[in-house]
């Protein structure tokens, strides 16, 4: 696995992650080929990264991922193991920008087609969708689909490998958030409405592996501003941690949440 391209600030977060399998057993699919090379990040020959054809098929999305193949022993590993593997991939990617882009080495030419986004320019990085699908396709060998509103809708999920389907658990808030805190579990993904309502946002949940000093659940996503730490300093663009709070707008404008990994039994 890369490093990250840290976002250009010295934001030191207040919030932190802890697993209980080793973080070495957690990355050990990493050392392996393709994951341990991130030039096989897209089915797209490196080569061609960044070339016309690429410019003119993909345009400022550049390159999409490839479909990663599955973690060795994937049905025999437990349903924890798979969750904690699913966030130490994400927490790898802390300080990566927000970009509209599909895998997270793409690092485009100040001449490549750009979208505009906070960050200010182009460089590596990803959107959230295209985020969340990145952690399930290199973590486990899951790919999703990375448009937001169709990751949103998709309850069938192809297994690894292309060994048929399972279905994604769908939690919805039914009654309050005491209750959907408790229910959730690291690694579920959690699908946000705009103010219009519409499926705009995908954001991952921490749960009991997180730590803030205030003791709020936290939640790892990647976007723009406008978020605050437990501190109320702003937390930078890009991939972070932060709080999933009664009054934010996480909460305040939840549709619903998909469990991707199956409970033993």
């Amino acid at each position: 696995m890369s490093e990250p391209a840290l976002s250009q600030d010295d934001y030191q977060s207040p919030y932190r992650v802890k697993f209980s399998f080793p973080p070495e057993e957690l990355y050990a699919p990493d050392n392996y080929p393709p994951r341990n090379n991130p030039r096989e990040e897209s089915s797209t020959p490196y080569d061609e990264w960044y070339s016309m054809r690429t410019r003119k098929k993909f345009g400022a999305w550049g390159p999409q991922s490839r479909h990663y193949p599955p973690i060795a022993n994937y049905d025999q590993a437990p349903a924890t193991w798979k969750r904690q593997r699913v966030l130490a991939v994400a927490v790898h990617w802390i300080g990566l920008p927000y970009q509209h882009h599909h895998i997270p080495d793409w690092d485009p030419p100040s001449s490549w087609p750009w979208k505009k986004v906070a960050y200010g320019r182009n460089s590596k990085g990803v959107d959230c969708s295209d985020f969340t699908s990145w952690l399930y396709n290199y973590g486990l060998g899951i790919k999703l689909n990375t448009g937001i509103k169709q990751q949103a809708m998709d309850t069938k999920i192809p297994r690894p490998g292309d060994d048929g389907f399972t279905e994604a658990r769908v939690i919805r808030d039914d009654n309050g958030y005491d209750t959907l805190v408790r229910e959730l579990k690291a690694g579920d993904l959690l699908y946000i409405k705009n103010n219009q309502g519409e499926l705009a946002h995908v954001i991952m949940w921490v749960g009991s592996h997180g730590f803030s000093p205030d003791g709020a659940p936290l939640i790892i996503d990647c976007t723009g501003s406008n978020h605050y730490d437990c501190n109320g300093v702003q937390i930078p663009i890009g991939v972070r941690l932060r709080p999933f709070l009664k009054d934010s707008w996480y909460y305040r404008s939840f549709s619903h949440a998909h469990r991707l990994i199956r409970d033993e039994g």
